[in-house]
């Protein structure tokens, strides 16, 4: 996990984490590190709102129940396309005209410019 935490955040971040040793190495990247244990909230500044939480894998899979509820029951042979469709918009973390019109339109469309 070091790496990819070196990769994505700043030399004088402060990292939490669960309690997952994956992360051990972390401190030694010069980074802080806070463990919170699972469904821990934590109020950093006291004014009530929580800023960190732990708890990324359980709300990772009701987010996908909650996505998938609505076609009230799917084939195992394709619930790996629906998973990849909720992976893909899960991370997806910006939509614009470009992006939707790549994905809408086929490649044989003619657009006028």
């Amino acid at each position: 996990m070091e790496p990819q935490v070196v990769a994505t955040t700043s030399p004088t971040a402060t990292v939490y984490t669960d309690e997952s040793n994956a992360y051990d190495r972390v401190p030694d990247s010069g980074r802080g590190r806070v463990t919170l244990r699972e469904n821990t909230l934590l109020d950093e500044d006291g004014n009530s709102f929580c800023e960190v939480h732990c708890n990324t894998m359980e709300g990772i899979w009701v987010g996908l129940r909650n996505f998938l509820h609505p076609f009230q029951g799917i084939h195992k042979k394709y619930l790996h396309l629906y998973v990849g469709i909720f992976e893909w918009s899960y991370n997806l973390s910006w939509i614009d005209f470009d992006f939707l019109r790549r994905l809408l339109m086929p490649h044989s469309t003619y657009l006028p410019r």
